[in-house]
């Protein structure tokens, strides 16, 4: 049946200004079909979605007063959509995570601990990307990315329950006469409902959150391997259904897209944590009212003029 939407002929894909290709892969998109100047057009476009949220997360790090180990995060998940060497690229997924990763092991320990893990972290880092610029292999800089993806993750999901969810919390906490005699502050019964009840909703939507950024993750993987798997078949689809449609076809195009918003994701979801850990889930709160918005953690009490939280008067 031919294809009755009206459509343009894609152009012919050809050399251009950046020729000969150098890169370790090569994507399914054709190269220079849409300009000379760009080899792929759709995998560029997609990339724009990389620096809009990463500028979005590092000016809300520097307006709600959130660590500073997240706007150095953002910063590298910035590089991921500006850098124009694909190696350069894909490292900075490798180098973004193992920030992450810092962040999620190192909080709490010690100076002698955290001095440990960043530079454990940091070897890990350059021998990544030294061994990924010998091998020139793409497979082995996805599975050191799934694997320290995983790790971080999972770290987050047990620290977020155990510190969290109320049943556990409670099993962990001394008696009340117990924090009476370390001078410690003993909430009342109504509070510690109210506590309950608030971290029980925040366990709810962080969990959301995480199913959904991992579905993310899953789905742009899956739909990146049809768009090697069958890039014959594909592209011989896309020129029978012509441009604009083409570029829904385009599957490294959904893979920038749906990977960018899942760690977008995963890292709204470290600075939530990171907050909840501080005892400051009252300072703060989740701006979220649709999956499909882009979510926000948003300071809730006002800032002083050097950027220091203001304390909350007792009552």
């Amino acid at each position: 049946m031919r294809w009755s939407l009206p459509h343009i002929p894609y152009p012919p894909a050809k050399a251009g200004f950046w020729s000969p290709v150098t890169s370790t892969l090569n994507w399914c998109e054709e190269d220079y079909y849409a300009t000379v100047y760009s080899a792929e057009i759709v995998n560029a476009l997609t990339n724009l979605l990389f620096m809009w949220l990463g500028i979005k997360g590092i000016i809300s790090c520097r307006r709600n007063g959130h660590d500073q180990i997240f706007t150095v995060a953002f910063l590298g998940y910035l590089v991921v959509g500006t850098d124009p060497m694909q190696l350069v690229d894909e490292l900075s997924m490798i180098y973004t995570t193992c920030l992450m990763a810092y962040a999620s092991f190192s909080y709490s320990r010690s100076t002698g601990i955290r001095v440990f893990l960043a530079i454990s972290l940091l070897s890990l880092a350059v021998f990544i990307t030294l061994y990924y610029h010998y091998l020139q292999d793409p497979v082995f800089h996805q599975i050191a990315y799934a694997l320290l993806t995983t790790v971080v993750v999972l770290r987050s999901v047990h620290t977020m329950e155990t510190t969290l969810r109320p049943r556990w919390r409670h099993s962990r906490e001394e008696d009340r006469l117990e924090r009476q005699k370390k001078g410690l502050p003993v909430p009342t019964k109504e509070r510690q409902h109210f506590e309950n009840e608030r971290d029980r909703k925040t366990i709810k939507t962080m969990w959301f959150m995480v199913a959904y950024g991992l579905s993310m993750f899953i789905g742009g993987f899956f739909i990146w391997n049809l768009d090697n798997q069958f890039c014959s078949q594909i592209r011989v689809l896309r020129r029978k259904v012509g441009l604009p449609w083409g570029i829904f076809l385009e599957g490294h195009g959904w893979w920038h897209i749906m990977t960018g918003v899942g760690a977008y994701l995963y890292i709204i979801w470290g600075i939530w944590l990171r907050h909840c850990l501080n005892g400051r889930q009252d300072d703060f709160h989740l701006r979220w009212a649709h999956f499909w918005h882009i979510p926000e953690i948003i300071r809730t009490t006002p800032l002083s003029e050097n950027g220091v939280a203001r304390a909350k008067k007792s009552t």
